[in-house]
């Protein structure tokens, strides 16, 4: 049996879908899941991630974090329109609906990850890569060769949707999947 030396992970910070895009990429999901099997990721809601899954360690609780974030990006008042548009893949690892990169997405991840860092030192550091907003339908188990066929099957609902960025929210970790414990809104 394979050990996991890693610290289990117990929350991360994103921004909630509205509900008619959250039933679009859930049917994406489903349709994954029957045609290759994929059952990574669905048991959390669908989202766009700020600060990737971190474990949140004591003496902090996820109160901490709620009062960072409200202290911070919430007050800041950073709300604005997204747009998302089609689907694509980073390489054959992750399949997602494409959130259209603006610099507002990125200022809200480093208000985000500031107030984050500030309220509790060590916790996670900012991620290095560049920051590409996305809303995963599919990860870590497609298998081989099955991106560019799904792909081409979801790129046929054309999807294009504006949708308000107007809360962020804390997840936790419980039971085994991710639940949105806290949503704060921006307005």
């Amino acid at each position: 049996m394979k050990q996991n030396h890693f610290p289990q992970q117990t929350h991360f910070i994103g921004v909630l879908l509205p509900e008619d895009i959250t039933l679009t990429l859930e049917d994406c999901r489903r349709y994954m899941h029957g045609t290759y099997g994929c059952k990574s990721g669905h048991g959390t809601p669908i989202h766009v991630t700020l600060v990737p899954p971190f474990r949140l360690p004591e003496p902090y609780r996820t109160a901490d974090i709620v009062r960072a974030l409200a202290d911070g990006p919430a007050a800041a008042g950073l709300a604005f329109t997204a747009r998302i548009e089609q689907f694509d893949a980073f390489g054959d690892r992750t399949l997602f609906a494409r959130v259209i990169a603006d610099a507002r997405w990125e200022a809200l991840r480093d208000a985000a990850v500031t107030a984050l860092l500030q309220a509790c030192p060590g916790c996670t550091g900012k991620d290095r890569r560049p920051f590409q907003p996305h809303a995963t339908v599919a990860n870590r188990d497609i298998p081989p060769g099955a991106v560019t066929a799904a792909l081409a099957v979801m790129n046929e609902l054309h999807l294009s949707e504006a949708f308000p960025v107007s809360s962020i929210t804390v997840f936790e970790r419980k039971d085994g999947s991710w639940k949105a414990a806290v949503t704060l809104d921006m307005t």
